[in-house]
């Protein structure tokens, strides 16, 4: 019996597993898949508080605890506003000594540490900023800076944890699977986006404070599991650097020698643009569905699992058409113009009340926004030298994360003061124009890059 299933086993991961599930051709004789999709689990974590965050948190806030869509923007916001800081927390994770002779262990302790913390006091911080019960009679500040330092935490967490994370499964990979393997981690955190959104909307289905709180603080428990099983014996402890490991510059000699590089700060700019368009309606999707569509939180929620199965979806296809010979700029390009006709989808939803075109938009949202990720990444690594991979990889996280935050916070400021003078319906929908305009800006600004790739 034990060696059929050993058998089974190895048939999975040597067969199915790279037929079927992106990017599993990433494993190695020394890196096998069982280990590497153990050590994804903290991108697991990562997609379940991305959904906590953007998806059930900011539907709660705005509909159900009444909470001002611009202040909830602005909490769903900054914790991204420090992702500029993510190359300085790769580059500071290649050059860290410890004495238990771990560099990116304790970066992603502490990152999970934070996340812990910020979940953990994060449901009775939204009670106090909602009014709810006796919390009324206290100032109205107590309930806004307890909910920032909870997003915060989050936020600082998660850019953490995925930073270090990203390069220690970059440091077991060997150099030509590298690419696929962070391509496998991206994936694992659409799916875990995908389970968390479908389990969380079950969870809240009948919505009550309590219920917020046992889901939130469940999240807390969960992710600090999951970290801790994802890092278990994955990285070899020496008190000595790998060679080439030490600083052979500081970080401002090799960020310069970085934008250095052929069309850098184009590409920096249109992987800006673009990821602003694609989330500027992160925080209004799911209060749109509740406010104008009417749909209940469980039904908002299944909207993430919808945006994130798109993107799933945007990234095998990418992947597969990338690795065949297709230029990843060409790849991003198919993704900004997909994106188009999904946020025309989406504005003619509301008058026309209709759902499914609804549910279809918030597809190919997804859809567009992962071919884009994906060609503007693979772009950045293949052009990146071998020194410098993980700086570009930090490079474009910290662009696309800053640019999806600012995004979020205007999304929800202009949704706010447009629906002020006329009307909800109004508001959500100069949103959606205005990221159809950004798209176009994206398009134009990739031209360049398309002519000399």
């Amino acid at each position: 019996m034990n060696r059929t299933r050993t058998q089974w086993v190895v048939s999975w991961a040597s067969q199915l597993g790279p037929r079927f599930l992106p990017f599993a051709d990433a494993a190695s004789e020394d890196l096998p898949l069982s280990r590497l999709l153990r050590l994804s689990l903290f991108q697991i974590s990562v997609g379940m508080a991305m959904v906590m965050l953007v998806g059930t948190l900011n539907r709660v806030m705005i509909v159900e605890m009444s909470v001002p869509t611009s202040l909830v923007s602005f909490m769903v916001a900054l914790p991204l506003l420090i992702a500029p800081f993510r190359a300085l927390i790769g580059f500071q994770s290649d050059h860290h000594r410890s004495h238990l002779g771990w560099r990116r262990v304790p970066f992603i302790w502490m990152g999970t540490l934070m996340q812990f913390g910020g979940f953990s006091i994060m449901p009775f911080a939204l009670l106090v900023l909602s009014g709810a019960g006796q919390s009324a009679q206290a100032p109205q500040w107590v309930g806004q800076f307890g909910a920032a330092v909870a997003f915060i935490l989050v936020g600082v967490g998660i850019h953490t944890t995925q930073t270090a994370g990203l390069a220690l499964a970059t440091d077991l990979a060997p150099q030509e699977k590298q690419a696929k393997v962070v391509g496998l981690m991206y994936v694992m955190q659409l799916m875990g986006m995908m389970s968390s959104a479908l389990v969380l909307g079950d969870l809240l289905a009948d919505y009550s404070p309590g219920a917020l709180i046992r889901v939130v603080q469940a999240v807390a428990v969960i992710t600090l599991v999951l970290n801790v099983v994802a890092v278990w014996k994955q990285e070899a402890r020496s008190r000595q650097r790998q060679p080439g490991a030490s600083p052979e510059a500081s970080f401002q000699d090799s960020w310069r020698l970085f934008c250095e590089g052929p069309h850098t700060v184009r590409r920096l700019l249109a992987v800006g643009l673009g990821s602003m368009a694609f989330t500027m309606e992160d925080v209004l999707l799911e209060p749109y569905g509740g406010e104008i569509l009417k749909l209940s939180v469980s039904s908002t929620t299944l909207l993430t699992f919808t945006l994130a199965l798109g993107g799933l979806i945007g990234f095998a296809w990418a992947s597969r058409v990338i690795t065949r010979g297709a230029d990843p700029y060409q790849m991003a390009s198919w993704g900004a113009w997909t994106g188009l006709p999904a946020f025309v989808f989406i504005i003619l939803a509301a008058p026309l009340m209709s759902v499914p075109l609804f549910v279809l938009g918030v597809f190919l949202i997804g859809l567009g926004g992962g071919l884009f990720a994906h060609g503007t990444l693979t772009a950045s690594m293949n052009l990146a030298p071998p020194d410098q991979v993980g700086l570009a990889m930090g490079a474009w996280g910290a662009v696309q994360a800053t640019a999806s935050g600012i995004g979020m916070a205007l999304g929800g400021l202009l949704r706010d003061g447009v629906a002020q003078w006329t009307n909800s319906v109004t508001g959500y929908s100069a949103v959606y124009g205005i990221e159809v305009v950004m798209l176009l800006l994206t398009l134009v600004a990739m031209k360049p890059l398309l002519r000399n790739s």
